[in-house]
């Protein structure tokens, strides 16, 4: 199962999370490093000399060593370990962005190397018990080196007179935020290794975050990280608003060849919606942080896969070159549509990926994994380059990150809702796939399977939602499994995003 990411999105619910810890970045020799180039400045070509030279040496395992009144913390008793925002960085320069950390303890033991950077010149953020408030009272005997396990991002989002939290760092490389008036709800990463397999979780062990001017609107963070078969220096531009965007440039230094890597990879969750509710016993017709894939390949064809909670692990392979944007959408946005006034996920962005630059051919791949609860990602997106990273050889990748509503598109119908079932014949199924096109006049629908066959395809308007339905049976003959795409064509041309949908027996 995926990691899951931490967050204000379900505040009383537990979640399972993957435990990787890091070891001080004394011990790796980065600390040093970072002070021996205060001299000259310090900045992203520090952090890639840090992570070459760490690519250089054999992998050292992190260290989960913490007290015992840490380390045995359950998910509450974690959560009652909260920061004093009394106490947050730049809070008193009154500053338009303010940082708050994350305790070590219970799933996040790790120890992450935070350093504040003004003017070139990086200064540790010291680790003291009193900035945090501890409902159980502190534990005694705490090291003043026991540092933090992450840390959070705060800024008048929402409003001026008030500094929501906006985006949070903690647990491996997973980062997340939220746009003006939305919930935490999917996550990135720095990268995946070996997802939907035995997979490896790279980590990073440091933050340098750039102190904001007066007039800032973006908060620059350069990250070092490390993993068994890598490590990478990363540069974040956070600027909050209306979609929050991260402009992220990242460096990788394998230290051998990596096949199946992750790169600017997304992890959500998918429990169910539609048809697939029949499965659950719950009071919600549908339950998920995004509900469908979107892809413009290189030929600027737009795609929409929706997300399913399969029984068996699945891996989508849309193969391309220079791909113009992938992306994990929450498309739906009706409260009534999840009748969830805890969860909300109606508010839950989607997170679009912009690459910059040509990223040659390779593929966006989608995982999507079996699971029962709400509680844990089973589902997560990513470019994998179609030649394996090289064991010495740097690799760079440049892209944008828009965390928000979706972008709307000019010109082409959005797929609204995807519903299937069975056929008066059997084994047929009946799918209907509503559009947001507002007139059916002239429209004609081009429908194609892998195997079986297409019947009876017809095209109406639905008054309820001012679009179009498209309405199709599937005959699987002998098929076990089969890939159906359908999409709308006015004059001959598309009007429409492309469907996509893998039916499997």
């Amino acid at each position: 199962m995926l990691e899951r990411s931490p967050g204000q999105a379900r505040p009383s619910r537990p979640t399972r999370r993957h435990v990787i810890a890091a070891a001080p970045l004394a011990t790796l020799g980065v600390g040093q490093a970072a002070h021996a180039a205060t001299s000259r400045g310090f900045g992203e070509a520090d952090v890639q000399a840090l992570a070459r030279d760490l690519s250089r040496r054999p992998y050292s395992a992190p260290s989960k060593a913490l007290p015992q009144a840490l380390s045995t913390l359950d998910y509450d008793a974690y959560r009652d370990i909260r920061f004093n925002p009394d106490h947050a960085l730049w809070k008193a320069e009154r500053l338009p962005f303010q940082l708050q950390f994350f305790h070590r303890g219970g799933l996040f033991r790790e120890q992450v190397d935070l350093f504040e950077l003004h003017d070139g010149r990086p200064t540790p953020i010291a680790y003291s018990t009193d900035l945090f408030n501890f409902k159980r009272g502190a534990p005694t005997g705490l090291s003043p080196q026991l540092g933090f396990a992450g840390f959070r991002i705060h800024a008048p989002i929402n409003k001026a007179s008030y500094y929501d939290e906006v985006a949070v760092f903690l647990g491996a490389s997973y980062f997340r935020a939220v746009a003006k008036g939305m919930l935490y709800g999917l996550s990135a990463r720095g990268l995946a290794i070996g997802t939907g397999g035995p997979e490896e979780f790279p980590i990073f062990r440091s933050f340098w975050i750039e102190r904001p001017s007066p007039g800032a609107r973006s908060l620059t963070i350069l990250a070092l990280l490390d993993s068994v078969s890598c490590a990478g220096a990363f540069r974040f531009v956070v600027t909050p608003g209306d979609t929050t965007i991260f402009d992220v440039s990242a460096r990788i230094f394998p230290r051998r060849a990596i096949a199946n890597v992750g790169i600017a990879p997304l992890t959500s969750m998918f429990l169910f919606s539609g048809d697939a509710a029949r499965r659950f016993d719950d009071f919600r017709p549908r339950v998920h942080d995004s509900d469908g894939l979107s892809v413009v390949n290189g030929q600027g064809e737009r795609l929409w896969r929706p997300l399913v909670n399969p029984s068996l692990v699945q891996t989508s392979a849309f193969q391309d070159k220079n791909p113009k944007g992938y992306g994990l959408m929450q498309r739906e946005r009706r409260l009534d549509a999840y009748q969830d006034l805890e969860a909300r996920y109606d508010l839950r962005p989607s997170l679009w990926v912009e690459p910059k630059g040509a990223w040659g051919p390779g593929q966006v791949r989608l995982v999507e994994l079996p699971t029962r609860t709400e509680y844990e990602d089973n589902i997560a997106a990513f470019w994998t380059p179609a030649a394996p990273l090289r064991a010495g050889v740097p690799a760079s990748f440049a892209y944008r990150l828009h965390w928000g509503p979706e972008r709307p598109v000019a010109g082409l119908a959005r797929v609204a809702q995807t519903r299937s079932g069975a056929a008066a014949a059997k084994p047929r199924r009946r799918f209907v796939v509503d559009f947001d096109l507002p007139s059916a006049d002239g429209v004609t629908a081009q429908v194609t399977t892998s195997a079986g066959a297409v019947l009876d395809t017809h095209l109406s308007p639905n008054p309820e939602t001012r679009g179009v339905r498209l309405s199709f049976e599937f005959d699987p003959a002998q098929a076990r499994g089969a890939d159906l795409r359908a999409q709308l064509l006015r004059a001959g041309k598309p009007c429409s995003e492309v469907w996509l949908y893998r039916w499997i027996a």
